[in-house]
């Protein structure tokens, strides 16, 4: 593997998006998924863009970048050609990660095809190589997950306490937990039947 394939934690740090075009509109979709501060530097937005600044989804840090910007970045996405070069080694000689779109030799990172569930969420990544095969592949694995799947990792989270509690045993819990996410119970789960679910009249089966 030339790329390391890993989940980063980018909560409430600041997240840098120079260029303000379509591609920089759909790297900004994508991070509005996270709770990230989504800030942009650009001399013309889309309307949607736009929009996002105006009504503070986003932080429009003005017309002209500048490498300060990245002083306290967490990432950066580069959507302006002009700049891709320049930013690219601002950001490498300060550690920062950063993806120059379409241009994968100025990038010491690169944004999968992904599935998002969440908080289930699958990453497929062609390195670069094939991202209409990365597509393809996303297609496939989408429609074998039922939309539901992220809501039901969420309610497993919610039980743990009270497995823990009512299973104290590791072996007995590592025996659960499969038969959880396999049986009756998720499939309750998936059909909206609260009913059907063995933990929720405080038993666990």
């Amino acid at each position: 593997m030339r790329y390391f394939p890993i989940f980063t934690h980018i909560e409430d740090k600041p997240v840098l998006v120079v260029g303000g075009g379509e591609d920089a509109a759909r790297k900004v979709r994508l991070l509005l998924k996270t709770s990230a501060k989504v800030r942009i530097v650009a001399r013309t937005l889309t309307p949607e863009l736009d929009g996002l600044v105006s009504h503070g989804g986003i932080e429009w840090c003005g017309l002209d970048y500048a490498p300060a910007l990245l002083d306290d970045a967490a990432l950066v996405y580069v959507a302006d050609d002009d700049l891709a070069q320049q930013v690219s080694q601002d950001a490498q000689s300060r550690n920062v990660p950063v993806n120059v779109i379409d241009k994968p030799d100025l990038s010491t990172f690169i944004t999968p095809a992904l599935i998002d569930r969440d908080p289930v969420v699958v990453a497929i990544g062609t390195e670069g190589s094939g991202p209409v095969l990365a597509q393809l592949i996303k297609a496939h694995v989408e429609a074998l997950l039922p939309s539901s799947l992220g809501g039901l990792a969420s309610y497993a989270q919610s039980l743990r306490g009270r497995v823990e509690t009512i299973l104290p045993a590791r072996r007995a819990r590592r025996d659960f937990w499969p038969a959880f996410f396999t049986g009756k119970s998720r499939d309750a789960f998936l059909r909206r039947d609260r009913q059907g679910l063995p933990v929720a009249d405080r038993r666990v089966d």
